[in-house]
């Protein structure tokens, strides 16, 4: 892959027809080693967020050795990249076979789950893939339901048992477990620390109700990148909170915190570049959208960052919305996106933060979706990582962001 200097570099060189996928390993690598070194637990990539390779060997080479998968298809992906990898299979609600292959035939010993019917379904697949014997090999992780109040995407309402009925589970669990974890997702793009406190207390009150002994706890995802509009606390605040919460819940003496991020290890991995092809008043028709990387711009008004790749542009900036390439009125992107008033059809725009949910999103509707793939060597339009962002707090106190 040709490694250019920034994103008009790639448009002088080669002025591309399709949407061009921009690469910054460096970004990823970055936001990996972050978590790593600063995360007071073990750090699991949620691949659903960017299934890249590329992407998940660069964070592979920066530390990052658990993966969170959420199909068979994921564990099938990790494990033919990274022979030595840990998988985890953290969607609650799974398929028999599923279980079956990712435990036989992938090495998966983790598992979660929200359901006595998860549960049995657990125990009958790996003992059939352990010739009839009950593994005593499982760590299973019981996923509560907690609030995304404090979160742009809920994450509240498919999976998670209620804590009304956690004692159960809980303690019908531990009979199968080798280690027994509680987790929980707060919602994508958390934009409080407290989020995890609320979620942590809550897991405490399970345990106490269940009076059983816990391994594992994992605080799951929901940790922030930087958009438009969207300012979240530097990650250490959100580090700090959850390992003062985390030390005084009653586990045992050798348990283990974890974590899940996909869009703060991913979103800044990747930009895109767009072509203009038409212009109407405030409306940008572009050559990808809804169907393709833009999905959440489309779907759930997320404000991505832009810059017109032109360095001519004269004037003020104006707002805009974005239509894609295919005949559908729902290929929408309604922005606001800011650029410079005079932008036109043949101009060039780049996207940026879209390594989380943007390429893994894209789909032939139409007969789109072809994309070119470059890698550059600047930084991201944003970065929880630089060390060079203006603190949002108006205070250090950490306590204080509740």
């Amino acid at each position: 892959m040709q490694l250019h200097l920034d994103a008009l570099a790639v448009v002088r060189a080669s002025a591309p027809d399709q949407p061009a996928i921009l690469n910054r390993p460096h970004a990823a690598a970055r936001a990996a080693r972050f978590f790593v070194e600063k995360f007071p637990g073990k750090t699991l990539y949620a691949v659903k967020a960017n299934p890249s390779p590329d992407l998940i060997r660069v964070l592979w080479d920066a530390g990052v050795t658990h993966y969170d998968v959420a199909s068979v298809g994921e564990a099938r992906l990790v494990r033919g990249l990274l022979p030595e990898a840990t998988l985890c299979f953290m969607h609650p609600v799974k398929a028999p076979s599923a279980i079956l292959e990712a435990y036989r035939d992938h090495g998966v010993r983790t598992f979660s789950l929200d359901s006595l019917e998860e549960l049995e379904k657990i125990r009958l697949a790996t003992t059939e893939a352990n010739d009839g014997v009950e593994p005593t090999d499982l760590t299973l992780c019981v996923r509560l339901r907690v609030s995304s109040e404090y979160s742009e995407l809920s994450l509240a309402s498919k999976f998670g048992c209620e804590l009304s009925d956690a004692a159960e589970l809980l303690q019908a669990t531990r009979q199968l477990a080798d280690c027994l974890g509680i987790c929980f997702h707060v919602g994508s793009q958390a934009m409080s620390p407290h989020a995890y406190v609320q979620a942590l207390e809550k897991a405490r009150a399970a345990i106490v109700d269940a009076s059983v002994t816990v391994d594992i706890i994992d605080v799951g995802g929901g940790f922030p990148s930087i958009y438009p509009g969207m300012e979240p606390p530097p990650l250490e605040d959100y580090f700090a909170l959850i390992d003062r919460t985390y030390e005084s819940l009653p586990v045992s003496y050798s348990a283990e915190l974890w974590c899940e991020p996909g869009r703060a290890l991913s979103a800044e991995y990747n930009s895109m570049i767009v072509r203009v092809e038409k212009r109407r008043g405030d409306e940008l028709y572009i050559n990808d959208g809804a169907y393709g990387a833009l999905f959440d711009a489309a779907h759930v008004g997320w404000r991505f960052p832009v810059r017109l790749l032109r360095e001519d542009a004269n004037g003020d900036n104006a707002d805009f919305s974005f239509y894609g390439p295919t005949c559908d009125d729902m290929d929408h992107m309604e922005g606001p996106f800011e650029l410079p008033a005079d932008i036109r059809s043949g101009d060039y725009i780049e996207i940026g933060m879209l390594g989380a949910y943007g390429a893994a999103m894209k789909t032939r509707f139409n007969g789109f979706g072809a994309t070119e793939v470059c890698e550059v060597a600047d930084e991201p339009m944003s970065s929880q990582y630089r060390g060079d962002r203006v603190d949002p707090r108006v205070s250090d106190n950490v306590v204080s962001l509740r």
